[in-house]
């Protein structure tokens, strides 16, 4: 497993139907070593901190598996590394194997996954497509968001290790597909709030399915 690309970005400000938009999407690959803090690499911004950057979104990963999907379903759309506004590109995670809680060594830092990409109306911007929105989410390729446990230096090709596997396994698709659900299994969703890396909101959302689960 290893880090492919690094990618960070500014926010700037972009015309979206007419009106003025600021957003930080747009990342490109950065060469050398960055540092990785609490809050963001070194040279990256969000726009909007209301839901975007925070402990629990410090660093967004995108598998670079899921490029050749996107290439065919966007034919026509140039897809360099960053593409899907990652800071980092990686190999070897997926979010079938990549567990809610597990924590990883990435050049000098180490991190913990906290929960899925949610996309938002700024990803349809990046692609000038109003519905890709719903057809990420829908393929299920949402890459996941890392929490910083230490401080470090990053670079492209840097090594990944996973040192610690979260005890419940819940997987960062598992949590995409409860999400998203109609109806979720109610086991599932008493393993979701469990989970003591799963921001607050999260939780509160799976414990609300719950007993609505629980009533019918």
């Amino acid at each position: 497993m290893k880090l492919v690309s690094v990618n960070v970005g500014l926010p700037r400000e972009i015309t979206w139907h007419g009106r003025r938009v600021t957003t930080g999407i747009f990342k490109a690959p950065r060469a050398g070593r960055t540092m990785l803090r609490t809050l963001n690499l070194d040279g990256d911004g969000q726009a909007d901190l209301s839901v975007h950057g925070g402990t629990h979104k410090a660093a967004y990963a995108y598998p670079m598996e899921h490029y050749a999907y996107w290439r065919r379903e966007l034919p026509n759309t140039p897809l360099p590394w960053g593409a899907f506004g990652e800071n980092f590109t990686t190999e070897g995670l997926t979010e079938d194997t990549v567990h809610i809680g597990d924590r990883f060594r990435l050049g000098a830092a180490e991190v913990i996954v906290t929960q899925p990409r949610m996309p938002c109306y700024k990803l349809a911007i990046k692609f000038a497509r109003a519905e890709f929105v719903k057809a990420f989410l829908a393929s299920e390729r949402t890459g996941f968001y890392f929490a910083v446990l230490r401080e470090g230096e990053v670079e492209a090709e840097d090594s990944i290790e996973r040192i610690a596997e979260d005890e419940r396994r819940l997987s960062v698709r598992d949590i995409v597909r409860l999400y998203t659900s109609d109806a979720p299994d109610p086991q599932l969703l008493q393993r979701a709030v469990q989970l003591d890396a799963l921001p607050d909101g999260w939780r509160e959302h799976f414990v609300d399915q719950l007993a609505k689960a629980q009533v019918s």
